[in-house]
């Protein structure tokens, strides 16, 4: 019987939102400027599918502070939250700096920095950022869950603790 908690990781923008799905598998929803507000049914439409495919949590990059693009990228987090609630789904909320520390060391760190954690963790390449932050996303789910798949040093690991995990998981793998 495999415990293993069933993590989804978003990385949502209206462009390009990285997904890492429960079982390992990333993905970009890529969307046209042209189309306009028909994106935000792209989306949906998607957003849709993957929550009906179920999940224990989703792990979803929180907006930046201050970002010129925060408004855009609500009306993207507005969307997946709906699906995620619809389909009964619990999420968590991981600032961008805190998953940079938690993979890297570094809160500053550069897309390069990502992949390159990513593939000396796990050896995984990805197809482009929106992917690797995804997975990085289910990674700290599943590491606060107590089933990472991979060892991070304990002071990158504590900075788990600054995410919004929703109440059912908090201080689980404390």
């Amino acid at each position: 019987m495999n415990t293993t908690p069933r993590i989804l990781g978003l990385d949502l923008s209206l462009t390009a939102t990285g997904v890492c799905m429960p079982d390992g598998t990333t993905l970009t929803i890529t969307t046209k400027t042209k189309d306009g507000d028909r994106r935000l049914v792209q989306i949906a439409d998607t957003m849709a599918r993957i929550a009906a495919e179920g999940a224990d949590l989703a792990v979803i990059e929180d907006l930046p502070k201050h970002a010129m693009s925060a408004g855009i990228t609500g009306m993207v987090h507005g969307i997946a939250r709906a699906a995620l609630v619809r389909a009964g789904i619990p999420y968590a909320l991981v600032s961008p700096a805190t998953l940079k520390s938690y993979a890297t060391d570094n809160g500053a760190a550069g897309k390069a920095d990502m992949s390159a954690a990513a593939r000396r963790a796990a050896g995984v390449v990805f197809a482009d950022d929106n992917q690797c932050d995804a997975w990085w996303l289910q990674q700290a789910g599943l590491d606060w869950l107590g089933h990472p798949r991979f060892v991070v040093p304990a002071h990158q690991r504590a900075r788990l603790a600054k995410a919004k995990w929703p109440t059912l998981c908090l201080g689980v793998a404390a």
